[in-house]
């Protein structure tokens, strides 16, 4: 899908996006690891309460509660060992939920807590019930304010990132924009912290692959530099929802995208919105294990639209169950795309290169003629 509007265009048409997720990222919420930047805070929430008066509806994805809790603990640094991690992100979140809390309450609106991890959003169910809260929430006039739940993630189970939170939580509640609130102008020519040439990019396309080369990465308090906010743009761009990187501290930064001002960079997305349950195959971002293919599995996958068979397999990799997500790779190793198996990986090894007929005699029973149907099949856009 191509579109012929001019970058102004696109800009003003983010006025109409109804529904908002809002990032903020730690070095704002906590003046760069010191404790909460209250005013800012308030600040933001005063313009949310303003868009949702003209009709949007806004969710909130916020760092900062292991830089709040490390700056109550009097530690100068971010730590790194995970029970530390943990401690500072649960007392960190008492006082980071509270600033926001008290934000919107100061201009006669309601917030909610709603802590996530990865299992949240990876379980069908849980993703499902995660949705419909959210969806709730926001017909209730409720403000959503989103954290990963630091407290109890671990590396098996983390997001990795409140970038990343906020690109699935735009899938999972079907966002029309995603804003990520940077201490950067927005995404650069080049880090501007090193060079001072750097120019800001301020428009582009969201697939454009020129963006990979010139993401940076983050700083000490937060997790996520450039690269990993391109890659929160590109989630969202799974529901057709475009993403601003906009500076934080740009005077009513949220009232100048909605008004179609120039600020920051307007990464747009002409992609078809999937449907839901791809957006959640789309999301779920840790497979459990990988199925390689032939050329013809691979043909029929991207070419034809079909589901696919055991005959094309040639290899499996990785311990899974019926039902759980695995990955699809091409003959060269390349990514194809990812979908929920019908059979563990025990009965794949067995069936794997057969054709579905031969499914009953190898495991003497078959549940499925398809290894993977199509309907729970998520191809890459470039395959």
């Amino acid at each position: 899908m191509t579109t012929t509007a001019t970058p102004e265009e696109v800009r003003r048409g983010l006025g109409r996006a109804r529904r908002w997720v809002v990032k903020v990222g730690s070095a704002l919420a906590t003046n760069d690891g010191v404790g909460l930047n209250l005013p800012a805070i308030e600040s933001w929430a005063r313009q949310m309460v303003e868009l949702k008066a003209a009709g949007h509806q806004v969710v909130v994805v916020t760092s900062g509660s292991v830089a709040e809790g490390a700056a109550r603990l009097g530690w100068k640094k971010r730590p790194h060992v995970l029970h530390q991690l943990q401690a500072a992100a649960a007392i960190g979140q008492m006082g980071l939920v509270r600033g926001w809390d008290q934000a919107y309450e100061k201009h006669g609106s309601r917030a909610a807590q709603v802590l996530l991890t990865h299992e949240d959003l990876a379980d069908r169910q849980r993703y499902l019930n995660a949705r419909n809260t959210l969806w709730t929430l926001l017909e209730l006039g409720v403000f959503p304010v989103i954290n990963e739940n630091d407290t109890v993630a671990t590396a098996e189970i983390s997001l990795g990132d409140n970038d990343t939170l906020a690109g699935l939580v735009s899938n999972l509640i079907e966002a029309d924009l995603l804003v990520i609130l940077t201490d950067q102008a927005g995404l650069m020519t080049a880090d501007p912290r090193v060079d001072a040439g750097a120019e800001l990019i301020g428009y582009a396309l969201v697939d454009d692959p020129r963006l990979e080369a010139i993401a940076g990465e983050g700083g000490a308090w937060g997790r996520g530099g450039m690269r990993t906010k391109l890659r929160a743009a590109r989630l969202a761009a799974r529901s057709a929802t475009s993403t601003v990187i906009a500076p934080g501290r740009h005077v009513d930064v949220l009232s100048a995208i909605a008004r179609g001002e120039a600020v920051g960079t307007l990464l747009h997305s002409t992609r078809e919105k999937i449907a839901a349950r791809k957006q959640w195959l789309a999301g779920s971002i840790k497979p459990r294990g990988s199925l390689h293919l032939d050329h013809g599995a691979c043909q029929a996958l991207c070419g034809q639209g079909k589901s696919l068979l055991a005959v094309g397999v040639t290899a499996v990799t990785g311990e899974f169950s019926r039902g759980e997500l695995v990955t699809l790779l091409d003959p060269d190793g390349r990514t194809l795309g990812r979908g929920l198996v019908n059979y563990a990986a025990a009965e794949c090894r067995r069936i794997a290169g057969h054709p579905s007929r031969d499914i009953e005699n190898l495991l003497g029973y078959a549940r499925e003629p398809e290894l993977i149907h199509r309907d729970s099949l998520l191809v890459d856009a470039a395959c």
